[in-house]
C-alpha cells in the first residue's frame, strides 16, 4: 500500500459505486473521495455507504448540496432550509458527517441584480457554515462549474469558505482560469484551499487528445509518459490547484494518474499557452 497523497481526490460523478474502486484507491494512497447529493439519481450517498460503509472512516469525504429532485428533472436552489435539510440527509445516508460540504454551482441561482445575487450567495454560504458549526460537516466550500460571476459578489461581508473547487486543465478556458484566481484572491485563500475538477474536460478518450500532445507542457525527461498522464498533470497548473477530483471506476486508470504525479509541469510553456488563450479571447 502506497503512502497517502492528498493531491488526488477520487470523484464519483459517473461512478457505479463499486467497492473495488474504493479498495483500489486506498491501496494506491488515494484517501479522499468526492460525491454529491444529486449524483447517481440522488442515491449516491446510500450507494456509497452500501458499497463501503466500513471503508468510509478511512477516507476524507466531500460532497455537495444545491441540486434537488423535481418532477422529471433536477432543480437548483440556494434556499437555506433546503440546503440544511440536504446536509442532514447526507449525514443519515452516509452514516457519518462529511469532511467538507460544497455549495454546488451557486452561480446557477445568482440571477438578477448584483445586490440580490450577493445577498442570495451570502445567505447560502451562511447556511452551510452553520451546518459545519453544528458538526454536520467538518467544513464547507464552493464548487463552481462557471466561477465567472462570483468574484464580483465576494466581499468581507460573506463567510469565508474552507475550500473552492473549479474546473481545471487545458480545456478550462481563460475566463474560468482568471475567474478562479480572482475568486481565490477575493476570499484571500491560501493555495491548498483551491481544488480542481474535470481535468480532461469531460473524457480522457475525447478525439481531441489524439490531435494535441500535452506532453509539450511537461518538463523533460518524460519518457514513458502518456498523453492522458500529461493532461492530468498539467491540470494542477491551470489554474494552480492543490488537488484534483477525477472520476474513474477503473483501478488501472487511477494507478496511471497516481504515477503521473512524479512528473513536473513546464512553467514557461504553460505561461505561453495562457498568453495565447488571452490573445485569442481579446481579438
Amino acid at each position: 500500500m502506497r503512502e497517502c497523497d492528498p493531491r488526488i481526490v477520487l470523484g464519483l460523478h459517473r461512478s457505479r459505486y463499486e467497492r473495488r474502486i474504493l479498495t483500489s484507491a486506498l491501496e494506491l494512497g488515494v484517501d479522499a473521495i468526492d460525491t454529491s447529493f444529486n449524483y447517481h439519481g440522488f442515491s449516491a450517498h446510500t450507494a456509497l455507504a452500501s458499497a463501503g460503509r466500513d471503508l468510509l472512516p478511512r477516507f476524507k469525504l466531500s460532497t455537495k448540496v444545491g441540486f434537488f429532485p423535481a418532477v422529471g428533472q433536477a432543480e437548483h436552489s440556494l434556499d437555506p432550509d433546503r440546503l440544511r435539510e440536504a446536509v442532514e440527509q447526507s449525514n443519515r445516508d452516509l452514516g457519518r458527517a462529511p469532511d467538507l460540504v460544497f455549495l454546488h454551482n451557486p452561480e446557477r441561482s445568482l440571477t438578477g441584480s448584483s445586490a440580490a445575487a450577493q445577498d442570495r450567495l451570502g445567505t447560502a454560504c451562511a447556511a452551510v457554515e452553520r451546518a459545519a458549526a453544528k458538526g454536520l460537516c467538518g467544513g464547507w466550500g464552493i464548487s463552481s462549474w462557471d466561477p465567472c460571476p462570483l468574484p464580483a459578489l465576494v466581499d468581507a461581508t460573506l463567510p469565508r469558505p474552507d475550500a473552492v473547487i473549479v474546473r481545471a486543465g487545458l480545456l478550462a478556458g481563460i475566463d474560468v482560469l482568471e475567474a478562479s484566481e480572482a475568486l481565490v484572491a477575493r476570499w484571500d485563500l491560501v493555495p491548498d484551499q483551491l481544488w480542481g475538477m474535470s481535468p480532461f474536460g469531460g473524457s480522457p478518450t475525447d478525439p481531441l487528445w489524439d490531435k494535441l500532445d500535452p506532453r509539450v507542457f511537461i518538463q523533460d525527461p518524460h519518457d514513458g509518459l502518456t498523453a492522458v498522464q500529461a493532461t492530468f498533470r498539467v491540470a494542477y497548473s491551470l489554474p494552480r490547484v492543490d488537488r484534483i477530483a477525477v472520476g474513474t471506476d477503473n483501478p488501472s486508470h487511477l494507478r496511471e494518474l497516481v504515477d503521473a504525479l512524479r512528473y513536473e509541469a513546464n512553467a514557461d510553456n504553460l505561461s505561453a499557452y495562457r498568453r495565447l488563450l488571452r490573445e485569442q479571447r481579446d481579438r
